[in-house]
């Protein structure tokens, strides 16, 4: 996604010229040297992405919602994720319903982070499903200590 660019001193010594330049633009980016980029926005353009965040959302949840259409997104997965292919059909039911529910937390309740820890944890699956010595290392039973039993956080 393209956003102009200022530094953060340019916000600071020039804060009009660059308010003027958000409202043309509606997002534009500030560097800094010692955090993390900041973005500014108007508002009219963050309510525009949260309808985009809840139509999407709603529109994966109503696919999902019949048989037709669950199969269509099924199909369409491996476009999106061309990754998934390595996953099972029953994980890439869990996929799919963990991604339309993190889909959903990104509307309802603002939670970016969510959807992308679901899509970086389905990656790495796919990624160790995908190395057939990395999966026989790691799905090796244990040496037989026991450690005793382990109880859900």
């Amino acid at each position: 996604m393209f956003a102009l660019t200022v530094s953060f001193s340019d916000l600071s010594k020039n804060s009009k010229r660059v308010v003027d330049t958000v409202e043309r633009a509606q997002r534009v980016q500030v560097t800094r040297r010692d955090g993390e980029n900041l973005y500014l926005t108007t508002e009219h353009h963050d309510r525009q992405r949260e309808e985009t965040a809840d139509v999407t959302a709603r529109l994966f949840t109503a696919l999902i919602g019949n048989d037709e259409g669950a199969r269509a997104v099924l199909l369409a997965l491996p476009e999106v994720f061309p990754w998934s292919r390595h996953l099972s059909a029953d994980e890439i039911r869990e996929f799919l319903a963990d991604l339309v529910n993190a889909t959903r937390d990104v509307a309802e309740l603002d939670i970016h982070s969510h959807l992308h820890r679901v899509i970086v944890e389905w990656r790495a699956t796919a990624r160790i499903l995908a190395d057939p010595e990395l999966t026989a290392a790691l799905t090796a039973p244990l040496p037989d200590e026991d450690h005793g039993e382990v109880y859900a956080p």
